[in-house]
């Protein structure tokens, strides 16, 4: 039972400008051991996760390291948060060294009854302007569940891969994607917290991180490939420091099916609309 009226929270607004500074560009490129793009080139797909960040003080965070709900987002106090999911369409690349702005609304406010127990969603609208210009739209799912053991069992079987990479999730990659969104989810990073107090047997890599990875190996088996449209949905955690994988294949003229898996199954599902 929600213990606050969604109607005070749906349409809710949050404007925040940011310069897609070379400098942290240099960082993001460091952790993924990809190529710096220059000031003036386009930001690489899903880089713009590392800006436009909620900047909130070490005081206001609550206890598993997000900023305390209630604010921008609806209270949803004792429920573990978690990036569920999302669709994105890029309309045009935001591009290095300018000055960019993120127009966000709560669009959506829904509870549902899961296996897990009762299970808030809200859905976030994002759009990025540069130059006056629409560039990316994006819809972000946000699920708050109840404290409960998490899921872990095996996943779906994994499909014929025409492309697929192994990723290995360690400890400074955690660190530093983290430090790169100024996330401070203890899940990722606070291996007493996330085993003691979440339930995981260690630490848990992150959604966003998955999907870019993802996204990335797509962009390198097919490098021709203009990417309109990706949406990604998470099924079960990815536990560190296991070797996951990130693969795909091609479904369709202009359309392919992404995925991160590991030997219990698939753990993240997506699809790429490309040119």
């Amino acid at each position: 039972m929600l213990s606050f009226d969604p109607s005070q929270w749906l349409g809710r607004t949050l404007e925040v400008q940011e310069q897609l500074s070379h400098n942290l560009i240099q960082r993001i490129a460091a952790t993924f051991d990809a190529p710096v793009p220059e000031t003036g080139e386009e930001l690489p797909w899903l880089w713009h996760w590392c800006f436009f960040l909620d900047v909130a003080n070490t005081s206001d965070l609550g206890p598993d390291g997000h900023p305390a709900l209630g604010g921008f987002m609806p209270p949803a106090h004792g429920r573990n948060r978690m990036w569920a999911g999302g669709r994105l369409e890029f309309r045009q690349p935001l591009r290095v060294g300018d000055c960019a702005t993120r127009r966000s609304r709560i669009e959506k406010i829904t509870e549902k009854k899961g296996n897990s127990g009762s299970l808030l969603f809200v859905t976030l609208q994002h759009e990025y302007w540069q130059r006056g210009q629409l560039c990316i739209s994006e819809e972000q799912d946000i699920v708050y569940r109840e404290p409960s053991a998490p899921k872990l069992g095996a996943g779906e079987p994994v499909p014929e891969p025409h492309w697929v990479e192994d990723v290995q999730p360690n400890t400074v990659l955690l660190f530093r994607y983290s430090a790169l969104t100024f996330n401070a989810h203890r899940i990722h990073v606070d291996l007493p917290y996330v085993t003691e107090v979440e339930g995981y047997p260690n630490l848990v890599v992150h959604g966003p991180l998955t999907a870019t990875l993802s996204l990335a190996a797509f962009v390198r088996a097919n490098p021709l490939a203009r990417v309109r449209k990706f949406a990604f949905r998470g099924l079960r955690p990815l536990i560190a420091p296991n070797v996951f994988q990130v693969g795909g294949q091609h479904i369709n003229s202009g359309i392919a099916e992404l995925w991160a898996s590991n030997a219990s199954g698939l753990s993240q599902r997506a699809e790429v609309y490309f040119d």
